[in-house]
Order: C-alpha cells, then sequence, then structure tokens
C-alpha cells in the first residue's frame, strides 16, 4: 500500500470528534489548541493539554453515572472548558446539548424537558442560580456541575459539584480503570448522533435537531478544503455555543483541521480580544459588521476635519478598486498608487483598529448583509463572503468562491452539496451534512425530507444566470397583496436593516391593499445623530418619537421603495406607511428569538392594534405594553405613536415590460 493511500485510510478512520481529538494530542501535541484570556492575561492550552481535561471530564461524568446516548445540557459563554465537556460527552457516546446562555430560566425549562437533560455543566454562578430557580419543574436533572467556583462557596445543594472536583474525580476513575475510556471512544461510529442544537422557534416550540459526527465532519472538511485552511488558523470564539455557526466554526473545523480557538474574557472585552488575537479566519452575523462599522462611523464623524477629509477621500478609492484589487482583477496603475497610499494611511491602521489585519478570509451569516456594508469591507481589504446553512444542514449548503463574490448572492453548492429549486421556487438541499432526524419527532423529520432525499429548507430563492444562489425570503412568508404583486416582508426588511439607523423592521402586506412598516431605530446611530444636531431626548421612547426622527426614518423607506421600483418581482411591494416603535423589540419579551429573528406571529397578536391603525389610515394610536427588565421585574410603557405616509415611486420602465 502506497504511503498516500495509508494516509487517506488514516484520516478516513478519523470519523467521529473525539478520535479527530486524540489525533490531534498525538501528532501536534504541543501545538495551541485552544487560548483563553483571563485576568487580562491569555491562557494557552496545548492540543496534548486539551486531551488530558476531556479525559478527565469524561471519566469524572461516567462516575457519575453517564452514559451512551445520555443528553448533557451546556450552558454559558465560550470557554474552553465549556467546549472540553462537549468533547468529553462525546467519547461517552452521550449528545451535548448547547443552550442560549442570555436565555431566562423560564426560557430554558422545554428544552431541559424535551432532551430529558439529567446532567448539566455550566459556567457560573448566574447560570447555576437558573437551574435552581426551575429544578421542581425539571424534576430528571440530578447533576449541575459549574466550571467557575466564584460565588458558590455558600450553596450546598446536592445536586451541586465544581467542574474541578468532577476532573479530579475522572482522573482517579481513569487510573483505576485506564482502558475504559479509549474503549468507550472505540465504540463510536460516523452515523451516532454528536450533538443536538435547537431552531430558533420562530413560528412554534423549537425542534431539536439531531446532527452526526459524519455531518458536521463533512461540512468542516468541506469548508476547509474550500478556503485552504490549515492548522495554522487563528479563530475568536465569541458567538453563542447553542448557535449552528460556532459549533460549526469554533468547534468542528477546529477539530478537523487542528487550529486554534482563542475565547474572549467576555462579552465585553470582544473588541479588545479581536484587535490583540487578530484572527486569520472571522466569522460574525451582519449585525456585528454593521455595529463595527457604525462605531467607525461615529467617530469619523466626531474626528478632526482634515483626518475626516482625508479618510472620505481615500474610502472613494476603496470603493471605486479596493474590491478588483482583493480579487486580482486589472485596476489602472493610477488607482493601485492612490489605493496603497490610503492602505498605509487609513485602510491598515482601520483593519488594525477593527482586529482584522491578519485576516484571510471572513464569513456571514444568518441573516441578508447590505450591499454598502459588503462593498465597505472588501473595499478595504478585508476578504468578507457570504454562506448559506441551517440547523438542519450544520450551517453548509452554499458559499462564495474566492474571486466570484456577489453582493447580492449567497454562492454557489459547497462541496460534497446538491441544491435544486422545486416548482414553487423552494430550495432543496441534499449531502452528507442533513440532520438525521428531529429528536422525539418523526412525523416533523418525515415532513422535511421529501422522497428523492432532499431537506426542505422553507426558503425561497433562484439561481442567477452564473449559477450562484439568491434568497427571497422565507417560503412561508412569501404572499401577495390583494393586486397580486408579490409581497416578502423578510426582504424588504433586510433593505430597511442595511441603514445604521434601523435597528429592526417588521412589515405587513400579505391579503392587504398596500405594504406597511413598524420600525426599530439603532439608539446609538440615531442617538449620535441627534445629538450632532443639537437635539435634546430622555431615552429610547422620546428620542422614537421625535418629528426630525420620524424625517430620517421615511427617507430611508422612501430610498427603499425606489429601489423597489426597479425590482420586477417587488415593485409593487413599496411600504406606504410607517410607524415607529416605542420601544425596542426584545428577546426577553418573546418579540425575537435568541438569534434576533423576529416572531412574526407574536408580533402580529401583541400589536394588532397598530396594524390595524396602520391599514385604516389613522394619523396616530395609543399602545400599551407589558416589558420584562433584566432584574425580573415587570412594568408597562404606554405612547401615542404617529403613524406617517411615505412617497411610492411608478415602476421602471424595464421593471413594467419584465
Amino acid at each position: 500500500m502506497s504511503e498516500s493511500t495509508g494516509q487517506a485510510v488514516h484520516l478516513a478512520a478519523l470519523d467521529t470528534f473525539p478520535r479527530l481529538l486524540m489525533h490531534h494530542a498525538s501528532v501536534r501535541p504541543n501545538r495551541p489548541a485552544m487560548r483563553e484570556k483571563e485576568y487580562g492575561i491569555w491562557q494557552t492550552h496545548s492540543w496534548a493539554a486539551v486531551a488530558q481535561n476531556v479525559r478527565a471530564i469524561a471519566c469524572g461524568l461516567a462516575e457519575l453515572g453517564f452514559k451512551r446516548g445520555d443528553r448533557l445540557a451546556i450552558i454559558g459563554d465560550n470557554r474552553p472548558r465549556l467546549y472540553w465537556s462537549v468533547a468529553a460527552c462525546q467519547c461517552l457516546g452521550g449528545i451535548p446539548v448547547m443552550l442560549y446562555q442570555d436565555a431566562v430560566a423560564q426560557e430554558m425549562i422545554y428544552v431541559l424537558q424535551d432532551a430529558e437533560i439529567q446532567f448539566a455543566v455550566v459556567e457560573d454562578q448566574e447560570q447555576v442560580d437558573k437551574m435552581l430557580e426551575i429544578q421542581a419543574e425539571v424534576p430528571l436533572l440530578r447533576h449541575v456541575i459549574y466550571d467557575d467556583p466564584r460565588g458558590m462557596r455558600h450553596y450546598t445543594q446536592t445536586l451541586l459539584m465544581g467542574l474541578d472536583a468532577l476532573q479530579e474525580m475522572g482522573r482517579i476513575h481513569d487510573r483505576n480503570h485506564p482502558d475504559f475510556l479509549d474503549a468507550e471512544i472505540d465504540k463510536g461510529a460516523s452515523d451516532d448522533i454528536s450533538v443536538m442544537l435547537y431552531t430558533s422557534g420562530t413560528t412554534g416550540k423549537p425542534k431539536g435537531v439531531c446532527q452526526t459526527h459524519g455531518a458536521f465532519i463533512a461540512a468542516a472538511t468541506g469548508g476547509m478544503e474550500f478556503d485552504r485552511l490549515t492548522d495554522r488558523e487563528d479563530i475568536l470564539s465569541y458567538l453563542p455555543m447553542a448557535w449552528v455557526g460556532d459549533h460549526l466554526f469554533s468547534f468542528a473545523q477546529a477539530m478537523v483541521a487542528g487550529f486554534t480557538i482563542n475565547c474572549p474574557e467576555s462579552g465585553d472585552t470582544v473588541m479588545t480580544d479581536l484587535r490583540e488575537i487578530g484572527p486569520t479566519y472571522y466569522f460574525a452575523p451582519p449585525r456585528v459588521f454593521e455595529n463595527l462599522l457604525t462605531q467607525v462611523m461615529i467617530r469619523m464623524e466626531d474626528a478632526g476635519a482634515v483626518k475626516r477629509k482625508l479618510f472620505h477621500h481615500f474610502m472613494d478609492v476603496a470603493r471605486r478598486c479596493g474590491a478588483d484589487i482583493l480579487d486580482g482583477k486589472p485596476v489602472p496603475v493610477a488607482d493601485r498608487v492612490q489605493y496603497a497610499l490610503g492602505n498605509f494611511l487609513v485602510y491598515g491602521p482601520l483593519k488594525n483598529v477593527l482586529g482584522m489585519s491578519r485576516i484571510r478570509v471572513a464569513y456571514t451569516a444568518g441573516a441578508a448583509i447590505g450591499p454598502d456594508l459588503f462593498r465597505f469591507y472588501r473595499s478595504i481589504g478585508v476578504n468578507l463572503k457570504q454562506l448559506y446553512g441551517q440547523t438542519e444542514t450544520c450551517a453548509y449548503v452554499c458559499l462564495q468562491p474566492d474571486g466570484q463574490i456577489k453582493l447580492d448572492s449567497v454562492g454557489k453548492p459547497a462541496p460534497f452539496v446538491e441544491v435544486r429549486l422545486d416548482d414553487k421556487g423552494e430550495i432543496l438541499v441534499k449531502g452528507p451534512m442533513l440532520l438525521k432526524a428531529y429528536y422525539k419527532r418523526p412525523d416533523a423529520t418525515a415532513e422535511s425530507i421529501n422522497a428523492e432525499g432532499y431537506f426542505m429548507t422553507g426558503d425561497a430563492g433562484f439561481f442567477d444566470e452564473d449559477g450562484h444562489l439568491k434568497i427571497i425570503d422565507r417560503a412561508k412568508d412569501v404572499g401577495k397583496l390583494n393586486d397580486g404583486s408579490m409581497f416578502a416582508p423578510n426582504y424588504i426588511e433586510n433593505k430597511l436593516k442595511f441603514f445604521p439607523y434601523v435597528k429592526e423592521a417588521v412589515t405587513f402586506g400579505n391579503h392587504r391593499e398596500c405594504v406597511t412598516a413598524f420600525i426599530n431605530i439603532d439608539l446609538e446611530a440615531v442617538g449620535n445623530w441627534a445629538e450632532r444636531k443639537g437635539m435634546a431626548y430622555s431615552g429610547y421612547t422620546d428620542l422614537a418619537s421625535q418629528p426630525a426622527v420620524y424625517e430620517l426614518i421615511r427617507d430611508c423607506i422612501e430610498k427603499v421603495n425606489a429601489d423597489l421600483a426597479a425590482d420586477p418581482k417587488m415593485s409593487g411591494s413599496q411600504i406606504r406607511r410607517f410607524l415607529i416603535l416605542h420601544k425596542e423589540l426584545d428577546a426577553d419579551d418573546g418579540e425575537l428569538t435568541r438569534t434576533r429573528k423576529v416572531r412574526r406571529n407574536f408580533i402580529a397578536e401583541r400589536y394588532g392594534v397598530l396594524i390595524e391603525a396602520l391599514f385604516e389610515g389613522r394619523k396616530s394610536q395609543h399602545i400599551e405594553t407589558l416589558v420584562k427588565y433584566e432584574d425580573g421585574r415587570e412594568g408597562r410603557i404606554s405612547a401615542d405613536l404617529r403613524i406617517e405616509e411615505t412617497k411610492t415611486f411608478a415602476p421602471h420602465a424595464a421593471t413594467r415590460a419584465a
């Protein structure tokens, strides 16, 4: 057998995450697997050290009675020992179930009950308190193991145990039964469930998506080959562990490629930690890129006149030729010289401030990204690309190839993936990255996969002339106005959210005469705009009601209407009337999911009186809303909301002809 054939056979044998972990501990024992910033200092853990820690946690869990097939809840921020607990659970043939760490205790009950959780590993005192609060409602929960012991000294509940104590118990177990864990790892198979991730539950109860080792390894391998990732990459892991995107980028790909995961000190220090690490590979949803750019533009508006003029001059140069230079396309020599100077004076320092100096590949997904935002990052030399995927596909369906970047597409089908459209335009996908099943939901599993084995994504889209996929909206949300015009709410809302002043938007129009909209302003961006104009305001509700803010938002909406007028499919869906909500839409109030997706049915029910006011032509409407505060208290916010008209535009001639 040749050396290359032998290597291929060996790699094929690495078909579970525990086998991959032990492989890295063997071939690159001293390379950094994880770093964590603690007390201002970066602590580094080698692959060998990670394997030893995972072994101790796994054996400790086994000593507590954890068995093959059991589910382990994991709740907290991105911490090395929480990732190690995921791997430890997998070593024993268990199924890790990550929960959103910012969910309130009552929200966690459903998942803990549905997944029949007996064991939980949580980050700290805050998460322990949530478990104790709901203990009576999750009677199966027998063991809660906490990572951070701060504040836990006087907790005496018998179900609690520190992770340090669990690891010590595991080391004793490993010494007494040295062959136990290796035998458990050997029992694992590619088709075993490696993780259970819950859907966001925009229309009903979340579903547990069971994904296998083979599915996530296939998705990770395809992405690595596509972007030529190596074991020398650095990634900052700061997105929720319960989100499929983090599991693909921060766990699966790191386990397959052997690169380094870096965990920030806290959510508040992410930007500082990003600059210190300088990742080579970066992933963030559009709202993170939007927030970064908003902060940059706010700082530039406050800068001196010379610096502002320099910035705007070189940003014009970047818009003109930066993306073409990044893609290796021909650019006039004069522009190249100007761009090189701009790189020295503006783009380089800007990327350094953003922590993006070393990035080779950056991805965004989870929602549409505005073309101006996308163009900005690519123009300053950040290789930002879009991907498309879902929890049920390991966040892996389409990727954008280098040199073939389109602002309004999500790229081409990824390696190993087949994509087709049905007669109604719904996107269907097939490949090794598909879910094995929805947990305890054979009915939902059967409904999601058609007779030919394609997963029905529920998204509507189309392929352009170059084979790039463009997403329109959720298929079930696409409707029609009374005149027959297409109404795709998410498509319109994303165009609104491309403006920095608009944080959230919800549109209505299905089976109606026209389209109307709720708007949430972005308090930081609009607040900074108001301060520059010398406007006084006392908070969000006061700022949102100001006539000047209504004019600002009206201008954004009318620009979207002008854009829609040029779209043959959407010219009839221009927004006629709008209001600015008196409060921010909030996941704690049930209006958004934890991944910030709009829960349309809930909002339509809660704000029915506002929707009717929009369509009945009223000038204003009184509303009183119950809200939940971070400390658990409840209160009411009331306001008289203004309702404003907007200008619409005649469809373009080419649009009418189409």
